[in-house]
């Protein structure tokens, strides 16, 4: 989910000189317009302007456009009462997999779901040994409140390749779980680092409904261009799942830049964000064009300017110069 909701003070220093903490629930002194917002679990394109909302909210994800956060109270989620289940699910292929991930996002004590497509399969294989010939994708799973019988019977009504799919029986075992997912983007950066270029990542969500389709129009359009040189992974419970092209030669890197920006648009079209956590920054931040009208954005900027009149903060990042 998103990091928001453990936000629950923050302390600004702001451009009139002042510092203050601003706790959840104090709605902002001035009026704003709302803007239609992405029907996702997550979303940190541009200031997500609603009637009444409060100042945690305006300043979480602004991207130090609006103020300096020099403090934050977050809330904490409770450490597992009881013995933790983790496992990595391996699928045959990506219906599979949403298929299960929609069945066990509501689970009571589920708080991990997390995504890894065939190419990330085989890039991690000579790391870790186990992952089987046969899979197409695998989810790990995070169950705080659930029993190792009732994953069993939920491998086999899942059509999951049951026999092959992994289990944690210690911490050791859990934490090795843990760098099966880590030491995949690990292994992406060094290999663009090591083919000279920077990083081509997505991180556009869409709504949980339209989970598939997204993942369809990836696989379309990535294995056309880029077949053996692409990987996906990431937050499938939220449909978040994150996009790497492994360019190797400058036209596969200019390309591949073209081809996040027209599958940014499909992610727009599908009711989703450009930017679900990440933020625009200033190499992205013409992806907000995508999402927003000429007047949300001038709505933003409207913001902006109060808080930030000379434009002096993050001069470049969401917004061209005023």
């Amino acid at each position: 989910g998103a990091t928001r909701r453990y936000v629950t003070a923050l302390s600004v220093a702001t451009m009139d000189g002042r510092l203050r903490t601003y706790r959840r629930g104090e709605p902002i002194d001035f009026d704003v317009p709302a803007l239609p917002l992405p029907a996702t679990t997550k979303n940190t394109a541009g200031y997500p302007l609603q009637p009444g909302m409060d100042w945690v909210d305006l300043f979480v994800g602004s991207e130090g456009t609006l103020g300096v956060v020099t403090g934050a109270e977050l809330a904490l989620i409770p450490a597992p009462a009881g013995e933790l289940i983790t496992g990595v699910v391996f699928f045959a292929g990506d219906e599979a997999a949403v298929a299960a991930v929609d069945a066990w996002r509501g689970l009571p004590g589920v708080r991990m779901l997390e995504y890894f497509d065939g190419p990330s399969l085989r890039m991690l294989a000579p790391r870790f040994d186990g992952v089987p010939d046969a899979a197409g994708a695998a989810v790990l799973v995070e169950d705080e409140a659930g029993e190792i019988d009732e994953w069993l019977a939920r491998l086999s009504e899942s059509g999951a390749l049951a026999d092959e799919s992994w289990f944690a029986a210690t911490d050791r075992d859990r934490e090795r779980f843990r760098r099966f997912r880590h030491t995949l983007p690990e292994l992406v950066n060094d290999t663009v680092r090591r083919h000279g270029f920077t990083k081509l990542g997505s991180d556009y969500a869409v709504p949980l409904a339209r989970n598939l389709e997204m993942l369809a129009i990836y696989r379309q359009a990535l294995g056309a261009e880029f077949a053996g040189r692409y990987v996906i992974f990431g937050h499938l419970g939220d449909a978040h799942v994150h996009v790497n092209i492994l360019p190797s030669t400058q036209a596969e890197f200019d390309r591949g830049r073209e081809l996040m920006v027209e599958l940014a648009r499909e992610a727009v079209r599908l009711g989703g964000t450009v930017s679900a956590e990440h933020g625009l920054g200033k190499r992205k931040a013409p992806l907000l064009e995508l999402m927003y009208s000429a007047a949300g954005i001038e709505a933003m900027r409207a913001v902006k300017r109060r808080l930030d009149p000379r434009w002096l903060l993050g001069r470049g990042t969401l917004f061209s110069p005023a």
